[in-house]
């Protein structure tokens, strides 16, 4: 009886926490606040925008509204490090989300949920951290790239782009997603302009081979996300696994690669579709405020 008893107490809990899990903390969009000093000495701030894995299915019309009303925040840069799509029909719904934010300058890197679709997994299996093949399914993200062009945002996949932002002389390099080695840092190496105010760094999976690049290269910042922060976390934000290469501590937020280069990992606005649950770590966008360096 005593046995049936904790049984049936532990099946409860584990249901509650299901269902807190995928019906409450899923959709508890948070905005995170951090502050970078990384511009020269004397410089006005940039405020940069920072989103990432939305996994948008055509459904989700909340994280839509509320992407959107990001757009209140008036930042002066966008960055999205991919992973927007969730199913073969949601590019308008990306498009929904992001639509007043696509008239602000921006900047984009893809992850691989941007060129195939999801598929079932183990749930089980994610803790384990073991890399998980791409499914068959190719994604229209052709279209959402010519979108997000055609709007005005740029691809920085594989490129070296220097342009003005918010009145700061910015250099910005991005890869192609490293954790399935879609990567070719080699195109891209090299110092950024010395000219320019602030060097941004993309790569939607911070794996520790391509942060060390930027960093030898004496980029000033890398943004990324793919780890959902772990998704499934002890309190208070511990994650248990990054499903990547770097540490646990740095599963999200701000933190310091190196002297001299910050980096900043998102935990990303959504899941896959087949694993629809957040625990100890709500979804969330970042408002980074890049200020001046102390002398």
């Amino acid at each position: 009886m005593v046995a049936g008893g904790i049984v049936g107490g532990l099946g409860l809990a584990g249901a509650a926490t299901f269902v807190y899990a995928n019906q409450i903390e899923l959709k508890a969009f948070r905005l995170k606040r951090v502050r970078v000093p990384a511009l020269p000495a004397g410089h006005r701030p940039l405020r940069i925008l920072h989103v990432s894995d939305f996994h948008m299915t055509r459904s989700q019309r909340k994280k839509q509204r509320w992407v959107a009303g990001l757009d209140a925040l008036e930042p002066d840069l966008v960055v999205n490090t991919g992973d927007n799509l969730g199913g073969a029909d949601a590019v308008p719904a990306v498009l929904t989300a992001l639509g007043p934010l696509l008239n602000r300058p921006g900047v984009f890197v893809f992850g691989t949920n941007d060129y195939f679709g999801p598929k079932p997994v183990n749930p089980f299996r994610y803790l384990t951290g073991k890399k998980r093949r791409p499914s068959a399914e190719k994604l229209p993200w052709e279209g959402m790239r010519a979108a997000f062009i055609e709007r005005g945002w740029s691809d920085a996949t594989h490129r070296r782009l220097e342009f003005v932002a918010g009145g700061v002389r910015l250099a910005v390099t991005g890869v192609d997603d490293p954790h399935h080695g879609l990567d070719d840092y080699d195109s891209v190496a090299g110092a950024p302009n010395a000219d320019a105010d602030l060097a941004i760094g993309l790569s939607h999976s911070p794996e520790p081979r391509v942060l060390d690049r930027f960093a030898d290269d004496g980029y000033d910042l890398v943004l990324s996300g793919h780890t959902h922060g772990g998704q499934v976390c002890l309190p208070f934000e511990r994650a248990i696994v990054t499903n990547c290469g770097i540490d646990r501590a740095r599963a999200s937020g701000l933190s310091r690669w190196t002297e001299r280069m910050w980096l900043h990992v998102s935990n990303g606005l959504g899941t896959s579709p087949y694993a629809p649950v957040r625990l100890f770590c709500p979804p969330s966008a970042t408002l980074i405020e890049v200020v001046a360096r102390e002398s």
